[in-house]
């Protein structure tokens, strides 16, 4: 943060942020580079009942997940598939192999802390490569 640059508290409140719909997952950005100073960015995710995430993928950013509502099947490397239910709180090294999607019969939820900020910047061309390949059934496990 530059000297003059003075960050400034940020509310946001339940129905707040940008929201970027993919078909049957969004994700709702509550904070980014901007308000962060770049140090963070703070995101919602929600998958429908039975829906597969983003297959299993990496970038430098550091993930930390809390997941607010259902059971998320999470993959990381070293340590495959498994079951986080509400409350639990997952940390993804950056550059770590690692996936999401939702196994259940229920609306799964889940805030994602990522640092550095600025990964929504991927977000326009996220959204657009889901609509051209939809998310389809999760795996069975």
């Amino acid at each position: 943060m530059s000297e003059t640059t003075q960050l400034k508290p940020l509310v946001v409140r339940p129905d707040g942020g940008r929201t970027y719909p993919m078909g049957r997952m969004s994700a709702v950005f509550k904070a980014d580079l901007e308000e962060t100073d770049s140090t963070l960015s703070v995101s919602e995710w929600w998958l429908e009942p039975n829906t597969e995430g983003p297959h299993v993928h990496q970038h430098p950013e550091q993930h930390l997940f809390y997941v607010l509502e259902g059971t998320l099947a999470v993959y990381l490397e070293g340590q495959d598939w498994f079951d986080a239910p509400k409350g639990s709180y997952i940390y993804i090294p950056g550059n770590t192999d690692h996936g999401f999607e939702n196994r259940s019969d229920a609306k799964t939820g889940f805030m994602s802390i990522n640092t550095p900020g600025g990964f929504e910047r991927a977000l326009p061309h996220i959204v657009s490569y889901f609509e051209d390949k939809p998310l389809g059934d999760a795996t069975s496990g």
